[in-house]
């Protein structure tokens, strides 16, 4: 059993904490808010003997193994330093960093310490997305992709009414690219790694991030789309398309549904079925690599190509962090 605890006492971080121990590998042994009594209602709740609001305490506590990141992508950096530094193997939330430098940097004290750095992009460990990796060969050389994530976002209304919630903030690392638009940009690099050159453009709000965007992203043989918003919802399915069918994806980022579609009119459900929590299969990943003392090089390299796509589709549409040093 790994000992875990969390940072973070939002709905995701109750969601890892309950496929954590849906796996039956972890026990909730802490809980971190900056908020004591959050803290403590969430240790409550999941039965851990400890809450903190101090992160130098969790850090030094040596009954913890390992720790759940899951604060504002601003704050991953910091955190996931500080817990690598004091020997504890970290999950982070996607993005793992605000840049790609914070990303090569984390990687490197984990190296330097002996621990696991792993992001948590669940997408990739999902079942299903091993299905549509499978398939690519079956729709012949590849001609297109098309990864759509549009959602209009819970928060969007209250920063219509003059609010500033940390979804539409810049001094958090947020905005459209960096939320949702990351599950696309990252099932892109998973499945055809680093593309030639990156081409973007967004619709940018008044606090300075972006609502809305479209990216391409040139692979030689074929080109690969992106569209991602968090001001407006799409119904469109994703989409692989070869010269022989295409590969239809429902929901992509929760692997919901996968049909191959050939040219002969022919169709097939290749879904599978999976854990309700899909967070599940990357609390799985996480524990084989650190109870056999081995990082995935392959993640590793997705992550850091990730986050370069990234940091450039911010340099060309003029997305600013104060963690780029500006």
């Amino acid at each position: 059993m790994l000992n875990l605890a969390t940072i973070g006492s939002n709905w995701i971080t109750e969601c890892f904490v309950e496929a954590a121990l849906a796996s039956g590998v972890y026990q909730l042994v802490g809980v971190y808010s900056r908020d004591i009594e959050k803290a403590q209602l969430l240790a409550d709740k999941y039965l851990a003997p400890h809450a903190y609001d101090n992160l130098n305490h969790l850090a030094r506590d040596e009954r913890i193994d390992a720790v759940y990141i899951a604060s504002p992508n601003s704050l991953h950096f910091e955190q996931s330093k500080m817990m690598l530094e004091s020997g504890k193997h970290v999950i982070c939330e996607k993005p793992l960093a605000s840049n790609v430098q914070e990303v090569r940097e984390l990687y490197r004290l984990a190296e330097e310490n002996n621990v696991v750095l792993f992001e948590a992009f669940k997408t990739e460990y999902l079942p299903n997305f091993a299905v549509v990796r499978n398939a690519l060969g079956r729709v012949g050389p590849m001609k297109h992709a098309f990864f759509n994530y549009c959602q209009y976002s819970s928060r969007y209304q209250r920063y219509l009414d003059g609010e500033q919630p940390n979804t539409f903030n810049p001094a958090f690392s947020n905005g459209s690219i960096m939320d949702i638009g990351y599950y696309c940009i990252a099932a892109m690099v998973s499945l055809f790694g680093r593309p030639r050159h990156v081409s973007a453009r967004a619709v940018l709000l008044d606090s300075g991030v972006d609502g809305a965007g479209h990216v391409s992203l040139d692979y030689g043989d074929f080109i690969a789309t992106v569209q991602h918003s968090k001001t407006s919802n799409s119904k469109l399915p994703s989409e692989i398309q070869g010269e022989a069918g295409s590969l239809i994806l429902e929901n992509f980022p929760e692997g919901k549904t996968v049909t191959l579609a050939l040219n002969d009119g022919s169709s097939q459900d290749l879904t599978l079925d999976q854990h309700e929590n899909t967070m599940v299969y990357e609390a799985l990943h996480f524990h084989q690599q650190v109870t056999e003392g081995n990082a995935d090089k392959s993640a590793i390299e997705r992550s850091i190509i990730t986050a370069e796509v990234l940091t450039e589709v911010r340099r060309q549409t003029g997305v600013r962090f104060p963690a780029d040093g500006i």
